[in-house]
């Protein structure tokens, strides 16, 4: 037996650095491609540095938020296409910061995974920057880890973090709210990015669908429907802050109506909603009826087919309605504010 030591390296135990090189070489160009006159410092810093010369207000705040995209990545794991994951990241997190009156500046993401795949890894940044650059943010910094026997293979995590800024004055709590106010909902594209667990089990192991399973009602594959990138409505609401006086917003992620706009609103009022104001999209449908889902828990895990809610004065829901559908966006009225606790759904 020799007594000599068998060489171990870095490789050796998983973890590939010229692959990490590679990865941030196909990077950087989309990383690029969102920067502006106050990004201070290139690719590859330590630190990005982002200039807050000529930000707006006499007093700013930033407002900050951190999230991932959950077990939607399951679905893009099984579709093998990952270049619109990065998108839904982005654009949650505009959007919970949206709902305080903050326009976006600067994000940062965190990708893990076990084994690094550049061209995968390029793809997700490349849905980034395109979630950055459509919403005037910087993808100023992120992190990429490697590593061996954390993930299962082929698989990876996703979050980031979103920093923005308000003037303090124009601030949106919810605190100017009052009885009698309308709420405004704007449609969603699909499930944006909650609900996966559920609707991962009623449709791939009660129903039986597969990724590439086409149904008529959805008018695309299963994997297409749930794979829609989440909706950004930055562009359509921070130009209507003022002129429409939105007291309160409130993003309709995990906990649905019944959790999300509570939070918005001011102690004492509540929200009266009518199921007849929008029609839900085929996917909740589907999804309800193939699993047998009582609709308590659909309201309470989906969006429904509502992204957004806006609370306005009622002078100004339905010029808020129209100017919404004129620019893109889907856009109805869904009830009115109300004295009480919660949400309560009429027919």
């Amino acid at each position: 037996m020799s007594d000599e030591l068998k060489t171990t390296t870095y490789a050796d135990s998983g973890v590939d650095i010229d692959a990490g090189t590679e990865a941030v070489r196909q990077m950087k160009k989309h990383i690029r491609s969102t920067f502006n006159a106050n990004v201070v410092a290139d690719v590859g810093s330590f630190g990005g540095m982002f200039s807050l010369a000529g930000q707006l207000g006499n007093d700013p705040v930033l407002v900050s938020s951190m999230d991932g995209v959950g077990t939607k990545l399951k679905v893009a794991f099984m579709m093998d296409k990952h270049d619109t994951i990065g998108r839904d990241l982005v654009w949650h997190c505009i959007n919970d910061i949206l709902v305080q009156g903050a326009r976006p500046m600067v994000f940062l993401d965190y990708f893990a995974t076990g084994k690094l795949e550049p061209s995968v890894a390029a793809d997700v940044v490349k849905g980034l920057a395109e979630g950055c650059r459509s919403s005037g943010c910087v993808l100023i910094g992120g992190e990429t880890a490697e590593m061996p026997g954390m993930y299962q293979a082929g698989e990876y995590d996703l979050a980031g973090c979103i920093v923005g800024i308000v003037d303090r004055a124009a601030i949106i709590d919810g605190s100017t709210v009052e009885v009698g106010d309308v709420l405004v909902g704007l449609a969603s594209d699909g499930l944006h990015t909650n609900g996966y667990s559920l609707a991962r089990k009623v449709l791939f192991e009660v129903a039986g669908y597969g990724v590439d399973t086409y149904v008529e009602s959805l008018g695309t594959t299963v994997g297409a429907a749930l794979l829609a990138p989440h909706r950004c409505y930055a562009n359509a609401l921070l130009p209507r802050l003022v002129s429409h006086e939105i007291r309160a917003m409130a993003h309709i992620t995990g906990g649905g109506f019944v959790d999300n706009i509570p939070r918005s609103l001011p102690d004492g009022t509540s929200a009266e909603i009518s199921r007849s104001a929008w029609t839900i999209p085929a996917l909740f449908n589907l999804i309800q009826d193939a699993g047998n889902v009582p609709l308590d828990d659909m309201m309470r895990t989906f969006n429904m087919g509502i992204g957004m809610v806006v609370v306005v004065p009622a002078s100004k829901a339905e010029s808020l309605v129209s100017e919404l559908n004129d620019s893109g966006e889907k856009a109805c009225i869904l009830g009115r504010v109300v004295a009480g606790e919660g949400v309560h759904f009429i027919d």
